[in-house]
């Protein structure tokens, strides 16, 4: 994405701008890439700084129940159960995409076949070692796949996973067979081949989505990030790294 058009796109949004502020932001792993790509165009156009933690969902939230002062939180869910909980201010919400859950191997490793409960149950029955996101969003639906097929006591002693970007550092050094995970945690990861999706009565599409914090010492600022991160061309930079756009 040029940066002329983001920096364009963030004018329109902080005409008027409030006075530039610290933003500090909780935000998930799994949108690292994106979101690291587009926090210098913001900061540019705006004079914002943004102090930024990475991390699980998991581990997120519970940075904001223990009071960590934080202005916005991105996180692979969504982020409404947090507004009915009274944490994130109602209204601001926002939706930056979606992925679904599928496969990734190792460059060059054989392909483990998906395309169907049967074909998938077998290649992870068959599998040494595999990896997930571990408590992220995906990871913990997976273990709820794995008890829906039937194959939970099996598998989940192979499952491999740790903090994020673990799955792609395992996949990477071909330490597990595959991945079943969401791709935005691998999507132009080398080493990594991203095989596809997996069939929608197997999947779970996840969003990913952003609120500002209901003790934020800079709301406005907050916001303004947030309604950056949906304008159509930090949208465009998003989907490169794995997300599709959400429509209304």
């Amino acid at each position: 994405m040029k940066i002329a058009s983001i920096a364009a796109a963030i004018s329109l949004l902080t005409m008027q701008a409030v006075q530039a502020a610290d933003i500090r932001v909780f935000c998930t792993g799994a949108a690292r890439s994106a979101y690291e790509e587009l926090a210098p165009q913001f900061e540019k156009a705006t004079g914002h700084k943004l102090i930024t933690t990475f991390g699980l969902p998991s581990e997120l939230v519970k940075k904001l129940d223990a009071g960590e002062p934080v202005d916005a939180i991105i996180l692979s869910y969504d982020i409404d159960r947090l507004v009915k909980q009274a944490k994130i201010v109602a209204g601001s919400r926002v939706v930056l995409g979606r992925t679904g859950v599928g496969v990734a191997v190792p460059a060059g490793a054989p392909k483990p076949a998906y395309n169907n409960a049967d074909a998938l149950k077998r290649s992870l029955l068959g599998a040494k070692f595999i990896a997930t996101s571990g408590e992220g969003s995906s990871g913990q639906y997976v273990l709820t796949l794995l008890d829906r097929l039937g194959i939970g006591a099996e598998v989940k002693p192979k499952i491999k996973s740790g903090a994020s970007g673990q799955a792609a550092k395992l996949l990477a050094a071909k330490e597990v067979d595959f991945a079943v995970i969401g791709l935005p945690p691998v999507a132009g990861v080398a080493g990594i081949e991203w095989l596809g999706y997996l069939p929608d009565d197997l999947n779970s599409w996840l969003p990913f989505t952003g609120g500002v914090n209901v003790a934020a010492k800079e709301p406005e600022a907050a916001f303004a990030l947030l309604t950056f991160l949906v304008t159509p061309a930090a949208a465009a930079v998003f989907k490169t790294k794995g997300l599709e756009p959400v429509t209304p």
